[in-house]
């Protein structure tokens, strides 16, 4: 019985219409049409994109015809103040904050547990108040409702705007830190109350002696990460006029002509810094999680 010859089968396929080759080694040979587009098809997508964003600078540039400096040259002689005069604000903005919000937050904690209730129902309302309001909402109601200068008994104390900011955004730290220190007041099994009053101990003496310092190894995973999130939330304070690493970038793009070249290094550099500062702190959170997690 005979075969049948069926194009393409037995018998080499002829058309003459345009069909989609497959790849092949001598499409990707030089001078052929479809060279350039297996070039880029060799290449990993992050190499791609971390091109584009580097020659990013370099064509906005072309395109508005500038001669002057280039963006990274420009962001290069700018960067010491971004880093001594900037950041550097907002590292000590959020170490005061994180102090004070520490401070207020054990005693707001403390008094969420009290036996007394118009102490606990306040120390409740306030807790919850400040957990739930907006930080910037916040910042703009202190900012606005304290005065640059107070005269208390023929003194004068000042109050400069990164101390108000400091008083502002230790609120909602406060509030937060004292659900963290409640919570971690709870987590205790009642047997370590139970054994501290068989030994004449008062309720003060328990908490300060017995209860709190088992609390700190359950409170210092939340701690750190309740202090990475106040450090990526200090650049709000340059919207009232603070003196940090935003508002000195601002400064800089304004003395530079604001050349639109230099919004995406000048601010790329802000979030890389910040982004180095914060994310070895919540790794070692992660750590200190694992390490101190509590087998139930």
């Amino acid at each position: 019985m005979a075969i049948k010859a069926i194009p393409g089968v037995n018998l080499p396929n002829r058309s003459d219409l345009p069909v989609m080759h497959s790849f092949c080694e001598k499409y990707s040979a030089p001078g052929h049409p479809l060279a350039f587009v297996h070039f880029l098809d060799s290449f990993s997508p992050w190499v791609l994109v971390c091109g584009i964003v580097v020659l990013y600078p370099v064509l906005v540039q072309a395109q508005t015809g500038s001669v002057k400096d280039g963006p990274f040259q420009v962001l290069w002689r700018w960067i010491p103040l971004l880093i001594t005069s900037g950041f550097a604000s907002n590292v000590v903005i959020s170490f005061w904050t994180m102090a004070l919000g520490t401070i207020a937050g054990v005693f707001l904690g403390i008094a969420q547990i009290s036996h007394i209730r118009p102490v606990r129902i306040l120390a409740k309302l306030l807790t919850q108040t400040f957990r739930n309001s907006p930080w910037l909402v916040v910042l703009f109601i202190v900012m606005l409702s304290i005065p640059d200068q107070l005269r208390v008994f023929g003194h004068v104390i000042s109050f400069p705007d990164w101390v108000k900011s400091v008083l502002a955004l230790s609120l909602p730290i406060m509030a937060n830190l004292s659900e963290v220190v409640r919570g971690a007041i709870q987590s205790l099994p009642t047997s370590q109350w139970e054994a501290a009053e068989a030994l004449a101990f008062t309720r003060h003496q328990i908490l300060w002696r017995v209860i709190l310092p088992q609390c700190i190894k359950r409170m210092m995973p939340p701690w750190m990460n309740w202090y990475a999130i106040l450090t990526m939330a200090t650049p709000l304070v340059s919207l009232l006029g603070v003196r940090d690493m935003i508002a000195i970038a601002r400064f800089a793009l304004t003395a530079e002509n604001s050349r639109p070249e230099l919004l995406f290094p000048f601010y790329g550099f802000c979030l890389v810094t910040f982004f180095a500062y914060c994310y070895p702190i919540a790794r070692l959170t992660i750590r200190l999680e694992k390490r101190f997690a509590v087998m139930t």
